[in-house]
């Protein structure tokens, strides 16, 4: 076993062999921000105890990342039902670990205050509406993905690059990705609840997936050019996102994409990047792209990979199952064994209990902290409660 500090779900040789490849390699962080106004449904997510707290969360978490708990924010951290935001955990890691982190505006409703590469896309409309982007905001973001992992691939060598994400109402947006896609994914999805809020994000989902249905797709335009026909799979994977998906899913897959053809690939999350890999398979498929699916793997926190309201390695294994894209691959599914049992805050002995489980690279930061230092458990507690030690001396 490469690393005792890090489980494998799937695709254990795989797995194990990305784990070798990469052991002592500090890697690249890129975050893409996003936003869907299916987050803002009562009761869909708990990034944020309301609506309006919701609306902040991708711009408080980049805030925090970038600048730390000393800095004046602009956009504080919103306040949770129970726990503490996971970019606490990113980063402890990140600074700690002086990993370089590049910040993605793919689509929010207001202007971060830290410097984002903004790319020029638009927030979601609630998906539920079977129409929620442009289909050409979807195709430029997603050249966009290509054209930034590419870049940022040209600057790691050897290395490999941790794509994260900060969605609100994520996880709903890619059980509707994975369904339109031919996934058995009901009820197998995760959330930022203690207990998964199956029945609501799947009522949205059939009703976005049949709105698209019935009207040919997103707008009912047709997303097919003469320069790159799909042939299959039935449903146009762009077009999808352009009727139930959020922003940041295609900007990461095209990212994963690019990068793929020259360094290793982490999607950091549980479920939304399940979604972002079936969506690469069905991209690459429909357009004839290349990509090296032995070079991405799946990172993410224990809390998602053995969620007893989800059904996470099960998801990933479907994804091999896939009956609109027979030759789906299935990505290694690797968590950082990570613990706050014995944490002395309470806001960090929460996620025991289900409350925040992952979000803004958290997982993959730990798998980056155990791989490139061999950091074992102690090293990461201690760190994350010097970094909440921090933010509630900066707030007091």
């Amino acid at each position: 076993m490469p690393n005792s500090q890090i489980s494998i779900y799937t695709q254990k040789e795989q797995g194990e062999q990305w784990l070798r490849r990469y052991r002592g390699c500090l890697p690249v962080f890129a975050c893409v921000l996003g936003f869907t106004e299916t987050g803002l449904i009562p009761g869909i997510s708990a990034a944020g105890r309301t609506p309006e707290d919701r609306k902040y969360t991708a711009c408080a978490d980049a805030e925090f990342l970038y600048y730390g708990p000393e800095h004046k924010a602009q956009y504080p951290l919103p306040p949770l039902a129970a726990g503490a935001s996971p970019v606490l955990i990113s980063r402890a890691v990140f600074e700690s670990l002086k990993i370089p982190v590049h910040l993605f505006n793919a689509g929010l409703p207001q202007t971060p205050s830290v410097p984002v590469i903004d790319l020029n896309g638009a927030p979601a409309k609630c998906l539920s509406g079977g129409a929620a982007m442009e289909i050409t905001t979807v195709h430029h973001l997603f050249k966009q993905g290509l054209l930034w992992g590419e870049r940022l691939a040209v600057n790691i060598q050897q290395g490999y690059l941790i794509v994260g994400e900060c969605v609100v109402g994520g996880t709903t947006t890619a059980l509707a990705i994975l369904t339109g896609l031919g996934t058995d994914a009901a009820g197998k999805v995760n959330s930022s609840h203690p207990v998964c809020n199956h029945a609501q994000k799947w009522a949205l989902v059939q009703a976005g997936l049949e709105k698209m249905k019935g009207d040919g797709g997103a707008g009912g335009e047709n997303t097919t050019s003469s320069s790159s026909s799909p042939s299959s799979p039935p449903v146009n994977p762009l077009q999808l996102v352009a009727a139930v998906g959020d922003p940041m899913q295609v900007v990461v897959a095209g990212m994963a994409i690019a990068a793929s053809r020259s360094c290793g690939v982490m999607l950091a999350g549980g479920t939304q990047m399940l979604a972002v890999y079936a969506l690469i398979s069905a991209i690459a498929q429909a357009y004839a792209l290349s990509w090296q699916p032995e070079a991405v793997v799946v990172g993410t926190t224990r809390w998602v990979a053995e969620d007893p309201t989800g059904a996470t390695v099960d998801l990933a294994l479907n994804l091999g199952k896939n009956s609109l894209t027979p030759s789906g691959e299935i990505p290694p599914l690797l968590a950082t064994h990570l613990s706050f049992a014995d944490s002395r805050y309470p806001q960090l002995r929460a996620y025991e209990q289900g409350f925040v489980k992952e979000g803004m690279g958290a997982g993959a930061a730990c798998i980056a902290a155990h791989l490139s230092q061999d950091w074992q458990q102690y090293q990461l507690l201690a760190a994350i409660e010097a970094q909440l030690e921090r933010l509630s001396i900066a707030l007091n």
